[in-house]
């Protein structure tokens, strides 16, 4: 998918690029606000793409950190770093090459730089580990690189990098229009989700009619997420049959990794996501990770369990399931939960209405005015605790956002909010609105 259509239905993505033990995780960790990714002065350290949201003057974006690119890598290892780098680069909306200004401009820069300028997107050059006067001086060496501008910073202490992340926001394509406004103009995108072998791929040919993908007991088939068209009911959708997620330490080199990010990119990119949970084996480790990670996108889910004609079934089968989700994915309370047979095609047209009702939950908006006498009357009847000695005072807020729904909540003091109170405030939401099937965020702001 080119930028541009990501742009337009997802938010924009920033890739940070360049050779191993520059700063990438440390500038990574700096933007994304919290130390997600592991760093440390041994070189090649990140292997995997690191995906986290980040805010910058209101605006947000998805981040995203690549192992150490090495052009001329010969060892398995090296080189799926280098794939999965490229990778980032095809998805990314604007790129920052990353140099050391205590290494000087070194060979590899050069190659890196020649890679990036044949993309044609917008690129940023930042001298990384200036932290004196004289390595401000010294970075001025890198206008050699062929940049068209040059930052300055310090990943570590912070330095420039504020004036790094205002010229990338002015280089990205503006917010994309409402969800509501492009309903129109652009079929929804349902991403089919879940781990190896429960049954995506059978689903998708269900959906289709046709054997459009292949299907076997062998798990891992499907490696690349495949879009395909369909028509339900008069209505237009884009069905994505994704790759099997396993969890990170469960991944194997090379190919299989390509795939796994190709199915967070796809989560990422969807309007919603189907879960598959296969009925024959039960709830697995697996099947939470790929749960937590449909939540990090932000996409709609439903939870369809599949493989439910091999299920023993009496009254009360369905509903112990049920209870047993709700118990184990407590995080995705919202998303229905619907019982099929991808290969019987038991309730698969069911999938489409759950779809379409809770497409309308993750477009929904709430007035300023009416936001504001909720959130007046749920603090008066439950306080906010006090937290480390500091008590929460909420101003006001605003929905600042659909798809997933998005509120500003603007407070004396964001550190004093308990994560407790903030669940509170969620649940509140639900009950009052709904909000059926979508995650919801909420942003603290200092208000003086």
């Amino acid at each position: 998918m080119s930028s541009s259509a990501r742009t337009g239905n997802r938010l924009p993505l920033v890739a940070i690029v360049g050779r191993p033990n520059v700063g990438k995780s440390t500038l990574f960790n700096r933007l994304a606000g919290r130390r997600k990714a592991i760093v440390s002065d041994r070189p090649g350290l990140t292997r995997d793409r690191n995906f986290e949201r980040a805010e910058w003057r209101g605006r947000e974006f998805m981040v995203v950190d690549t192992g150490g690119y090495e052009p001329e890598a010969l060892d398995e290892l090296r080189s799926a770093i280098r794939e999965q780098t490229t990778l980032a680069i095809e998805e990314a909306d604007a790129i920052i090459l990353l140099v050391d200004v205590r290494d000087g401009l070194m060979a590899g820069d050069r190659e890196i730089m020649d890679l990036l300028r044949r993309t044609d997107k917008p690129l940023f050059v930042a001298v990384n580990k200036c932290d004196k006067t004289r390595e401000h001086q010294e970075a001025m060496a890198f206008w050699e690189i062929g940049a068209q501008a040059l930052h300055a910073i310090s990943a570590l202490k912070g330095h420039g990098v504020g004036d790094l992340m205002d010229a990338v926001l002015d280089r990205l394509a503006p917010p994309a229009a409402e969800p509501e406004e492009e309903e129109g103009e652009r079929p929804p995108r349902i991403a089919i989700v879940g781990r190896w072998n429960v049954g995506k791929s059978t689903l998708v040919n269900a959906i289709l009619g046709e054997k459009r993908v292949i299907v076997g007991p062998t798990p891992g088939i499907t490696r690349d997420a495949i879009d395909s068209r369909v028509v339900v009911n008069g209505k237009p959708y884009v069905i994505v049959d994704t790759a099997g997620i396993r969890r990170r330490g469960k991944i194997e080199r090379g190919a299989e990794k390509l795939s796994v990010l190709r199915s967070v990119i796809s989560m990422e990119q969807a309007d919603a996501a189907v879960l598959l949970i296969d009925a024959s084996e039960g709830l697995t480790i697996q099947d939470a990770h790929v749960a937590g990670q449909a939540l990090e996108a932000g996409c709609a889910t439903i939870l369809a369990v599949n493989k439910w004609d091999l299920v023993k079934k009496d009254n009360s089968t369905a509903g112990a399931w049920a209870k047993a989700l709700r118990a184990e994915l407590g995080f995705l309370s919202y998303a229905p939960i619907v019982f099929i047979s991808a290969l019987v095609g038991q309730r698969v047209q069911r999938i489409f209405q759950l779809v379409d009702r809770i497409l309308v939950e993750h477009r929904k908006r709430i007035e300023t005015a009416e936001f504001n006498r909720w959130l007046a009357k749920t603090t008066a009847s439950h306080t906010p605790p006090v937290k480390q000695g500091k008590t929460l005072r909420i101003k006001y807020g605003t929905q600042t956002g659909v798809a997933p729904p998005t509120f500003a909540l603007f407070v004396n003091d964001p550190s004093a909010m308990h994560f407790s109170y903030q669940r509170y405030l969620i649940n509140q939401l639900r009950e009052t609105y709904g909000f059926e099937g979508t995650p919801i965020r909420l942003r603290l702001r200092k208000k003086s």
